[in-house]
């Protein structure tokens, strides 16, 4: 049986989420240890060009539940607000992530999977896409690379986390 857009997609986003949500756990600690402050980890950069963590982290809720909350309608922008400024509040947007994910149905998702996709940077930037390939070529890779980058962060601030940190909670087990 073929695979779903929901089981290709959805799953997946929950259990990044999930993982990045721990990591934020891990900056809790690491702050309570007196190991850093908090401002000093949300603002950690590995370039100088690069956003910061507290973008990284915001930036896999963009690319997980706003990207599959807007292809409903059909149009996506980045969300360019600033970052949430606490571990709180980017524990709570993720929150907020996994309970948008959680309340969309595969049925709903297979009925706009071929619909057109628009993806736009104001003026600068269209793409076209289908949903199907918005999601899977597009947000996918992005809400892993935010996620991967938000790792590799809080490893170079000395972060004691490793590969199961960044994995999160895998789907293990046989069916039935």
């Amino acid at each position: 049986m073929p695979m779903s857009l929901h089981e290709a997609t959805i799953p997946g986003f929950l259990q990044t989420i999930g993982a990045v949500r721990g990591l934020l756990d891990k900056v809790d600690s690491h702050v309570a240890s007196g190991a850093s402050g908090e401002e000093e980890l949300l603002s950690a950069r590995l370039a100088p060009d690069m956003l910061p963590f507290s973008y990284q982290v915001k930036s896999v809720w963009t690319h997980s539940a706003l990207a599959v909350e807007r292809c409903f309608d059909g149009r996506f922008s980045p969300h360019m607000d600033p970052p949430p400024r606490s571990v709180g509040d980017l524990r709570a947007l993720l929150d907020e992530g996994v309970q948008s994910l959680r309340a969309v149905s595969p049925e709903a998702l297979e009925d706009v999977a071929q619909r057109p996709m628009v993806f736009t940077i104001g003026e600068a930037l269209r793409l076209d896409f289908t949903v199907q390939n918005f999601l899977l070529s597009f947000s996918q890779p992005n809400c892993h690379f935010h996620a991967a980058t938000a790792y590799a962060l809080l490893r170079m601030q000395g972060l004691p986390i490793g590969k199961r940190d960044y994995m999160g909670q895998m789907r293990v087990g046989l069916p039935g």
